[in-house]
């Protein structure tokens, strides 16, 4: 249900234009509160993983070069450098993509980091009640 209304939310602010981005949120919220006692699931690998998807997909959409280029260079930078910088996250790669294919905007940053925040803190403070189901 937290995931249901984590979601909902997000789509009411960014619309259905920005549809991809929402897509990794989704992905985020399985892992959350399907896997929340994995690495992946992890306060700093949700929001740093995330952040590293936002910088990665930024970097590349404003880069001169071919589409299938900067696509590709956007989601390997970013597991790259989560994996660098221990925040592995693996919808965070999916971020990056949205990013670099929808476009950059300060609506999507705050919308993805509010969610990849209030994901990681019903985690946090569920904790002792979620269980891993896969």
């Amino acid at each position: 249900m937290l995931a249901t209304t984590a979601l909902f939310i997000l789509i009411l602010i960014l619309g259905k234009d920005k549809i991809v981005v929402i897509s990794s949120i989704g992905a985020t919220a399985f892992i959350v509160f399907a896997m929340p006692n994995t690495v992946s699931a992890k306060t700093r690998n949700v929001i740093g993983g995330h952040l590293v998807g936002l910088a990665s997909g930024t970097i590349f959409y404003f880069a001169t070069l071919p589409y299938f280029f900067e696509y590709s260079l956007a989601v390997g930078i970013a597991i790259l450098l989560m994996v660098a910088l221990d925040v592995e996250h693996p919808p965070a790669a999916g971020t990056a993509l949205a990013v670099v294919i929808n476009e950059v905007s300060l609506d999507a940053f705050i919308a993805i980091m509010i969610s990849a925040v209030v994901l990681s803190q019903c985690r946090y403070y569920l904790r002792h009640y979620l269980k891993d189901l896969v």
